[in-house]
C-alpha cells in the first residue's frame, strides 16, 4: 500500500494511552515494531516511530523512548523525532543522538512558546535551542525536516508557516 501512495517510509504516529502504561507494554511494542520493520523492509519500505512527550514519563527509572530505542533493530526501525516534544519532556535531543547515532532521519521542527510551553510558536521565536540541535544533524542521520506548528498561529496560519520555514531555511539549514 505504501508504494501505491509513493511512500518510502511508514511512520507509527501515536500510541493509545492504554498501550503505553508499563515497561512491559513498551517491550512488547518494541518486539512488534521489529516484526513490522521486517515486513516493511521486505517491501522496500523503512519503518519509523514518531514520539510525543508521553514516551519520556518515568516508569521506575526507565522511560518508553529508551525502551523502544534499545529494543528495536537499528536497521529495521528509525525514528521521526519531534524536537518540541523531546524538549518539553525535559530531555535534550543531542544527548539522544549521541546514544543512538543515525536513527533519526526525520525531525519535526516546531518551537515552544516562551510564556506557555503547551503552545507552539514560530520556529526561532521560542525556547528550543535549534542551532545546537541542527549542529548535530549529521550525527542524528536526519534527511527530512518537517516544519510544524500545531497551535497558536499568530498573526495567522499562513504567516506562521512562512516565518517558520523562512527561519529554518535561512538560519538553520546553511
Amino acid at each position: 500500500m505504501g508504494h501505491q501512495l509513493g511512500h518510502s517510509h511508514i511512520i507509527i504516529p501515536w500510541l493509545k494511552e492504554e498501550n503505553r502504561k508499563t515497561i512491559d507494554q513498551y517491550k512488547t511494542l518494541a518486539e512488534r515494531i521489529n516484526k513490522a520493520g521486517e515486513i516493511c523492509k521486505g517491501e522496500g519500505l523503512q519503518l519509523a516511530y514518531h514520539n510525543h512527550d508521553f514516551e519520556f514519563k518515568d516508569m521506575n527509572g526507565e522511560h518508553g523512548y529508551d525502551i523502544l530505542l534499545n529494543n528495536t533493530d537499528k536497521n529495521l526501525v528509525k525514528f521521526e523525532m519531534d524536537l518540541y516534544w523531546v524538549v518539553r519532556a525535559g530531555y535534550q535531543p543531542v544527548e539522544i543522538f549521541k546514544k543512538h547515532p543515525g536513527r533519526f532521519p526525520f525531525w519535526h521542527v516546531k518551537d515552544m512558546d516562551k510564556a506557555d510551553k503547551t503552545k507552539n510558536t514560530e520556529v526561532g521565536n521560542g525556547t528550543v535551542d535549534f542551532k545546537t540541535i541542527f549542529a548535530s544533524a549529521k550525527l542524528a542521520g536526519v534527511t527530512h525536516y518537517i516544519v510544524e506548528q500545531e497551535n497558536n498561529y499568530v498573526p495567522d496560519i499562513y504567516a506562521s508557516i512562512k516565518a517558520s520555514s523562512g527561519y529554518t531555511k535561512t538560519s538553520l539549514l546553511k
